[in-house]
């Protein structure tokens, strides 16, 4: 038995596919549907039993932990705007570390999700060395609420027990629910198709262009990928970064659409709101030679054949989910 919080959600569901593609049915997913088309994402999978997170530990008692071979801890509050940081601290970091002791004592495999968003500003690097992690400072609560559990991971003493992962700047099918968190490329497909150009925001720092800004933008079955191989490999344990290691700008990754959509360039830059300027990250781009040396093959997708693959195969069809 497998179990995958967060299973209904974008990375959630996208490794239920890949379990399901790899042979695996027996998967209980964990969520919280609610009154989005979060539960379109359930279409094409194959499952056991959806529990919703709010009963999930009193159903938990009963399961057989003896046949509980992995959990994947992918459900949390993922938006970079949340102003509740009561709620961010019990959703994000209180229900991953209960899920994790009980993983732990009785040695079940536990994959949970981190975020780039520890790292803040970058002012520290992009390093994921554990001894860097005291020195992290995130702009945001809900960078602050992932860095948590990474930092109470540390400090127990548990990395050789169980895998965290941060993820750098994911897109891909099933990310539809997202709202105002879905992907520059989801949004960018619809600006074109509907006025044939889309906007990017303008530079805040003298380093950067206009659209120069960058990021490590990965695509969510290269995320997969590295998940399931950290399931078959359960000797790798460690706090990691999942990034494809090589960061492009706005603007390359605009051209990639426009490219995936055999439309010409046309891109306005607009004024950053004023909200975003203090808090907004002109570069990332992960240090994957953890993941690498830990011997993962590290064959991603570049960003032209996996924008042209999520526009073409996904984007462009009448049901474009995995």
């Amino acid at each position: 038995m497998i179990i995958v919080t967060g299973g209904a959600g974008f990375i959630g569901s996208a490794l239920v596919k890949k379990l399901n593609d790899e042979g695996n049915k027996d998967i209980i997913i964990v969520d919280n549907l609610g009154s989005e088309d979060k539960w379109k994402n359930l279409l094409n999978l194959k499952f056991k039993d959806y529990i919703h997170k709010k009963s999930f530990f009193k159903r938990l008692e009963y399961l057989d932990d003896d046949n509980i071979e992995a959990i994947f801890h992918l459900g949390a509050c993922s938006s970079t705007t949340e102003a509740d940081a009561d709620y961010l601290y019990k959703n994000n970091f209180i229900y991953s570390k209960r899920l994790a002791e009980f993983a732990i004592q009785r040695d079940i495999r536990f994959i949970y999700a981190s975020s780039a968003a520890t790292y803040g500003a970058g002012e520290q690097g992009y390093s994921d060395a554990d001894e860097l992690s005291a020195q992290l400072r995130p702009l945001n609560k809900y960078g602050w609420s992932k860095l948590l559990m990474d930092r109470w991971v540390l400090q127990n003493k548990l990395q050789d027990k169980v895998c965290g992962l941060k993820f750098f700047n994911v897109f891909g099918p099933n990310e539809y629910h997202k709202g105002a968190m879905k992907s520059m490329v989801y949004k960018a497909f619809y600006q074109i198709k509907e006025t044939g150009k889309v906007k990017l925001f303008k530079s805040n720092h003298p380093d950067f262009t206009d659209g120069g800004q960058m990021r490590d933008f990965i695509y969510v079955k290269d995320i997969v990928d590295v998940i399931y191989w950290l399931k078959e490999h359960k000797n790798v344990n460690g706090i990691f970064n999942v990034g494809t290691g090589i960061a492009h700008t706005w603007t390359e990754l605009m051209q990639a659409v426009f490219a995936a959509m055999n439309i010409p360039d046309d891109i306005d830059y607009i004024e950053m709101p004023e909200t975003l300027k203090n808090s907004y990250q002109n570069y990332t781009c992960a240090v994957m030679d953890k993941l690498q040396i830990a011997g993962y093959p590290m064959n991603f997708l570049s960003l032209e054949s996996s924008v042209k693959d999520y526009v073409v195969n996904y984007l462009s069809r009448e049901f474009p989910y995995l």
